[in-house]
């Protein structure tokens, strides 16, 4: 399988896999920008992607800006579908109490392909009895 990406902009990196074997892609800025402790921002990448049929894109945070910075994804993980040919845009937030500089070139997010599922939809008057039940939200104890 493919993944497609067109450059929008020429600051735009192509996304890449930094290891044999890494489930994410890194993406990257294509402008600078601050972020102030919990100001939120969308931020360009300058690609666009077609993605193979039935996967959809995850974008999720990368771990080092978060432990070491704060800086995070909203709406995480953040799914582009399919059909979507736009900009991808990445919302990150500060979370630390100090202001952020984001640079062009700077790795801001990954990017995890995963497989999807069409499904009927079928309503139904009760479900099956399972042992867990209804029980969620710490029910299990801590």
């Amino acid at each position: 399988m493919k993944l497609l990406v067109e450059k929008i902009n020429e600051k735009a990196i192509i996304p890449f896999q930094a290891h044999e074997g890494d489930a994410g892609m890194d993406l990257f800025s294509i402008e600078e920008a601050n972020l102030k402790p919990l100001e939120r921002k969308l931020i360009h990448t300058g690609i666009k992607i077609q993605l193979p049929e039935n996967t959809e894109a995850q974008i999720r945070p990368r771990s080092g800006l978060a432990l070491k910075n704060g800086i995070t994804v909203l709406n995480t993980p953040g799914t582009i579908d399919e059909g979507y040919r736009g900009e991808i845009g990445i919302i990150l937030i500060n979370l630390s109490n100090e202001e952020f500089k984001i640079e062009v070139g700077m790795k801001i997010a990954q990017m995890v392909i995963k497989t999807t599922l069409t499904l009927d939809v079928e309503e139904v008057y009760t479900l099956t009895e399972t042992t867990r039940g209804n029980g969620g939200f710490g029910s299990t104890g801590v």
